[in-house]
This record gives structure tokens, C-alpha cells and sequence, in this order.
């Protein structure tokens, strides 16, 4: 029997696991909802959101376009998710801006990849992304004001 030190059996025994547990957007969606703290639920769903992205790439990568559309879904319902919970803590952006300067320098990220992204699609491919950067860009800059607007 051969012994194996500690990092030689940690590699040997994580080989088989997979990065994300395999699921439905759907899922991963409804297992954000129910985090109770809004603000972890806000972050969870940003890194849903980046994670969603490069997945709709490598579908892209593979010709798969029901996949890419769907995560590219997934990357806008993450993002509206983000909104929607960071609205529900009542905090105002301007006084307390660090979860709303955290999404918003996310989502500035996201939208820079996702117009990279675009860049890389065929022009009859577009239109499937289209309406996910419109809406990430309106998400942008509701929080940009938010941060820059005026202390109550």
C-alpha cells in the first residue's frame, strides 16, 4: 500500500467534484430567493450572474443556442434579483453605499464582458443579447444614482 502525502490525497479526493453542483437556473434562483439576509442574497446573486455568463459563453463556444439564451435569462433574472433585494433592505445607497457600490462595480464588470461578448456573437445572434445589456445598463445606473444622489 502506497501512502500519499496530505496535498497529493486533498487533490486525488476533489478530482471527482465538480466546481458548481449541477441544477437548473431555476434552481439557483429559488436557492438565492430564500436566503433571509437580503444583502448575502444580493451578493449570491452577482456571483450567479458572473457564473451564469461564462457558462452562456461556453454554450456559445458549442453552438448551443437554447443554452446561451437561457443562461443569458439567468444572467438578467440574477442581476433584477440584486435590485429588487437591495431596494428591500431601505437603505439609503448614498449613506450606506457598500453593498450598492459592490453591485454596481459588478454590474459595470458584467456589462463590459457582456459587450465583449456581443462583440464575439454573429450579427444574426445579437438580438438574444441584446435586451440582457439594456436591462443590466438600467440596473447600472439606477444604483450609480442611488450612490451619487443626495444624503437624506
Amino acid at each position: 500500500m502506497k501512502f500519499l502525502c496530505g496535498i497529493c490525497f486533498c487533490t486525488l479526493a476533489l478530482a471527482g467534484v465538480p466546481d458548481k453542483p449541477i441544477g437548473s437556473p431555476e434552481d439557483d434562483l429559488a436557492r438565492l430567493e430564500s436566503e433571509p439576509n437580503l444583502e448575502k442574497r444580493a451578493r449570491g446573486a452577482l456571483d450567479n450572474a458572473v457564473d451564469a455568463l461564462k457558462e452562456a459563453e461556453t454554450a456559445y463556444k458549442k453552438a448551443d443556442l437554447s443554452a446561451t439564451g437561457a443562461r443569458l435569462r439567468e444572467v438578467q433574472q440574477s442581476v433584477e434579483l440584486v435590485e429588487v433585494s437591495l431596494k428591500q433592505t431601505g437603505k439609503n445607497p448614498s449613506r450606506s453605499p457598500k453593498n450598492f457600490k459592490h453591485a454596481e462595480m459588478k454590474t459595470r464588470g458584467l456589462l463590459r464582458r457582456l459587450d465583449g461578448f456581443r462583440d464575439q456573437m454573429s450579427v444574426v445572434d445579437r438580438p438574444m443579447i441584446e435586451p440582457v445589456i439594456t436591462k443590466i445598463q438600467q440596473v447600472h445606473d439606477t444604483l450609480l444614482d442611488g450612490i451619487m444622489g443626495k444624503r437624506k
